[in-house]
């Protein structure tokens, strides 16, 4: 977060009522929402404007309330914009989750129903912001029931297993040892070894904990 200015908001949803109740959760949490919007265009063009930290928008929006939000995001990271981008559906899919996570860094996807909880939403935006990535956990727990042939996440213990979890759902090293009761610095080896054994070597294009996130959604 940029310590100028509170976190900068536009959301993007085609029901009023949801994104006055995004809009209140946001700014009680100390985000300034700047734009409310009902499409995915009208969104790209508050976004020309600049001056956004975050978009928050409806996966299915007019005309066709099928993938509009995800388009969207498509066409924000093909024109090079690295805003966090927070995806929002009222159902767990896997396919869409992959596909927001195959946008890159600094996005994410819940259920619309973790707006009823506060500090889920706000952290969401605020990881989004700062380039992390967050899954929804019930699309989480789906996804890691994939299994494929020669399965890296083998090589994983229980414990590394959790961790790359709350990875996925945007937990930070501190927040992860807090949750699991565990030391910070064990939390760290616990990182290195899954990022070891992921076989994810530095890169300056891709960010490993993006990759190990990838690696746990099925898709690399």
């Amino acid at each position: 977060m940029n310590d100028a200015h509170p976190l900068r908001v536009a959301i993007a949803d085609d029901a009023l009522l949801l994104r006055e109740g995004i809009a209140k959760v946001l700014e009680d949490g100390g985000i300034d929402v700047v734009a409310s919007v009902g499409t995915g265009d009208e969104l790209l063009e508050v976004l020309q404007g600049g001056g956004i930290d975050v978009a928050v928008l409806d996966i299915r929006m007019p005309p066709s309330y099928r993938d509009e939000g995800i388009t969207a995001l498509e066409q924000l990271r093909a024109g090079g914009s690295t805003i966090g981008v927070l995806l929002l559906s009222m159902y767990a899919t896997p396919e869409y989750a992959l596909r927001v996570m195959g946008a890159g860094s600094g996005t994410g996807y819940l259920l619309k129903e973790r707006v009823s909880e506060p500090q889920t939403l706000v952290r969401a935006v605020e990881t989004v912001a700062s380039g992390g990535s967050v899954v929804d956990p019930e699309v989480v727990e789906q996804l890691v029931k994939r299994t494929r042939a020669d399965d890296p996440l083998s090589r994983l213990t229980e414990r590394e297993r959790s961790v790359l979890e709350l990875m996925a759902q945007g937990y930070s090293n501190g927040g992860i040892a807090q949750t699991l009761f565990l030391g910070l610095k064990t939390v760290e080896t616990h990182v290195r070894s899954i990022l070891q054994k992921l076989d994810l070597e530095e890169s300056p294009e891709h960010h490993r904990r993006v990759l190990a996130v990838l690696t746990l959604l099925g898709e690399r």
